[in-house]
């Protein structure tokens, strides 16, 4: 697809969640007019015939693959069967779909999680099945390796142009700001939001505080979305091997959960003390992606953490206060 022709037909699957919400946001920012969106219940993507016939309908120039059932450490950990499997049938279902259907681009996204949980850092893309994921989000990560090797198949036995992204920790509008079922910045925006209505005098976060972790605006990912799926395929396959598909994207830098912890009570505005639980697991020491190869092809991010936890935390008062329980504070 001729990226200067925005009218053509762009399917975002997944657009209901953070980053594929993000993903739409800045196809009609970018002035693309002709962007489809399915729900769960007008598309199920696990049903293989119902995925083929919509395809065939439409005819999409570029899909973007964003669709996946994700959660927590606790969902993951109870619910192993059901990641694995839907995850893989949306992927199965997109991704064929796309090749039998002509689509001319697809970009799938994956997950930090595929790398192993003791790869060096910051993590490159090589570092793909060099050693045991982390038993915890293992189904999750599998069914994104999956993906991956996916596109690199199809791409290779039929040369397709189906793209990889991986990101790193997300945040922002559409996060999930679940009290015990979310990531680091909206639990900590949650439970720092909670203390200040009550006036707590302090907020307990769970470990050290010492562990370094990357974050990245998910607008910023959606950015680099665009920019990876309107390369010119011989600038991508210049800098990605064609038997690894897949590109890292983060921020490049990272922060110790301590930091993090201030900036986001900062935003909040609460002045009471933060106490770091040193009997709680601080999990991994650090997480932070190579982002050399993105980086060479022309995109970096560009929203500093400060601004962005200032916009997460304005997005939370507009739309989630409603549900968040008042938890994390003490007395």
């Amino acid at each position: 697809m001729d990226s200067s022709d925005r009218s053509q037909p762009i399917f975002v699957a997944g657009h209901r969640g953070m980053v594929g919400s993000a993903i739409v946001r800045r196809l009609h920012e970018a002035g693309y007019s002709n962007v489809i969106c399915r729900t769960r219940a007008e598309l199920d993507l696990t049903d293989s015939q119902a995925v083929h016939d919509f395809f065939e309908q439409t005819r999409f120039s570029q899909v973007y693959l964003a669709a996946a059932k994700v959660g927590g450490i606790h969902a993951n950990d109870t619910l192993p069967a059901d990641f694995i499997f839907e995850n893989l049938m949306v992927q199965c279902n997109v991704i064929s779909a796309a090749h039998k259907t002509g689509v001319q681009r697809l970009l799938f996204l994956g997950s930090s999680c595929i790398y192993p949980r003791l790869a060096a850092q910051p993590m490159a893309e090589e570092a793909l099945l060099s050693g045991p994921l982390e038993p915890t989000n293992e189904p999750y990560a599998v069914a994104k390796i999956a993906g991956i090797k996916m596109c690199e198949s199809y791409n290779r036995q039929f040369g397709t142009d189906f793209r990889s992204v991986m990101p790193t920790n997300l945040y922002g509008p559409n996060d999930n700001f679940h009290p015990t079922n979310s990531h680091v910045v909206p639990a900590l925006i949650g439970r720092f939001h909670a203390a200040k209505l009550q006036n707590a005098p302090q907020v307990v976060v769970w470990g050290t505080g010492a562990p370094m972790r990357e974050l990245l605006h998910v607008d910023d990912m959606a950015q680099a979305c665009l920019h990876v799926m309107n390369l010119e395929s011989a600038v991508w396959s210049k800098h990605v091997d064609p038997r690894l598909s897949h590109i890292n994207v983060g921020s490049g830098e990272d922060h110790a959960i301590k930091d993090i912890a201030e900036e986001i009570a900062l935003a909040v505005g609460f002045t009471g003390r933060i106490v770091f639980d040193r009997a709680k697991p601080d999990g991994p020491p650090r997480k932070l992606l190579n982002v050399a190869k993105i980086n060479a092809l022309g995109w970096k991010a560009s929203i500093p953490l400060r601004a962005g936890i200032r916009h997460a935390y304005a997005w939370f008062l507009q739309n989630q206060t409603q549900r968040t329980a008042a938890s994390g504070a003490s007395s």
